[in-house]
């Protein structure tokens, strides 16, 4: 964990962030609330990979835009010699046919539909895709939320970025300097 939290955005290092720009550790298990398995097995295997389970070590690091009150976030997960490899790949299966499913989360039960993007060129894989759940327009428009999701060597980041009734995307530059960060962390 300390590896992956000196490898993070520190305060000054991303200017279209608010700060405090903090890292934080995973709550330890059984200690967060916890919701039951979404109602397709292919994306919860989805939410797992992006959200850095089954990995050794992990850290969240939340961005408060200037231009974006919803935010967005990171996810880097360090694995285990080629399991990195192993879980991308998981990933890169169930968003072939991952489409829609059910869950629950803090507000409540909610729906969401699952749409691929064109792939970015960052780390040594990457994908891009959208979770989108209707909340009506009393809300101002459905939830939206962008992920971006990156394997350089052993570690897999995730790149989030939430909005309401827009397609909002994660800056770009500062996924391609965190990846950086990432792959000079991991030359001998």
């Amino acid at each position: 964990m300390a590896q992956l939290k000196s490898v993070a955005f520190k305060e000054g290092e991303v200017p279209q962030a608010r700060e405090p720009l903090s890292v934080q550790e995973p709550l330890p298990e059984g200690s967060g609330r916890s919701f039951p398995p979404v109602s397709v097995p292919a994306c919860q295997t989805l939410i797992d990979v992006r959200n850095g389970e089954a990995s050794f070590a992990h850290v969240f690091q939340h961005f408060n835009w200037k231009g974006n009150i919803m935010g967005g976030g990171s996810t880097l997960a360090s694995y285990e010699d080629g399991q990195a490899e192993q879980r991308f790949a998981e990933l890169k299966r169930a968003l072939d046919t991952c489409r829609r499913y059910e869950g629950e989360g803090y507000v409540g039960p909610f729906e969401a539909t699952v749409t691929t993007q064109a792939s970015p060129e960052y780390g040594e894989e990457a994908v891009t895709f959208r979770e989108i759940v209707p909340m009506g327009p009393e809300y101002g428009g459905d939830r939206n939320e962008q992920f971006v999701v990156v394997r350089t060597g052993n570690t897999i980041a995730t790149f989030s970025e939430l909005s309401i009734g827009k397609d909002l995307f994660f800056p770009p530059e500062v996924i391609t300097r965190q990846v950086e960060r990432l792959r000079n962390a991991q030359r001998p």
